[in-house]
């Protein structure tokens, strides 16, 4: 089996956890799931030999666990200047800039105290994340990302635009 095809099977597992994520209403179901998904979603780019975006993957899961932990901004920017750090040190082109975006982003939403601006910030992230995924050449991983948002839109609207006497 040749490493793309792993790769893709390895998101394709990864999907699962995504959009199991954002059903749930409490943050650290939603933590607990990114975390699952983020070892797999490493080990795609390792694969790909994505070498920014796998480890910003890998600091990505750290970041998701610490967050269950706390939301103190200090974390925070410690998580967010490993992020560039890494960008700097393994940047070849362009997309190392997109995905450092998008994992910017994430680590916001990381340590957000409530879910709801979690599942914002983690919208604008994804976005990012879509356009290094595209710009890759991992269909799988832009069909994560899309269901991803697709799945953050529904449980958004379920909890915070849904009229009360729908829920």
């Amino acid at each position: 089996m040749s490493a793309f095809i792993l790769s893709q099977l390895l998101i394709i597992i990864a999907i699962g956890s995504d959009l199991a994520s954002f059903q749930f209403k409490n943050k650290a179901k939603i933590v607990c799931c990114l975390c699952i998904s983020g070892v797999l979603i490493t080990l795609h780019f390792v694969l790909l030999q994505q070498h920014t975006a796998a480890a910003l993957m890998g600091v990505a899961t750290l970041r998701f666990f610490t967050s269950l932990f706390t939301s103190a901004k200090v974390m925070m920017l410690l998580f967010a200047t490993l992020s560039v750090l890494i960008t700097a040190f393994t940047y070849v082109d362009a997309v190392a800039i997109i995905s450092c975006c998008g994992s910017l982003l994430h680590t916001v939403a990381a340590f957000c105290k409530n879910d709801q601006r979690l599942r914002q910030w983690m919208l604008l992230g994804s976005i990012f994340w879509l356009l290094h995924n595209y710009l890759v050449g991992s269909p799988a991983a832009v069909l994560m990302e899309m269901l991803f948002l697709a799945s953050n839109l529904v449980g958004y609207y379920r909890y915070y635009l849904r009229p009360q006497g729908l829920k």
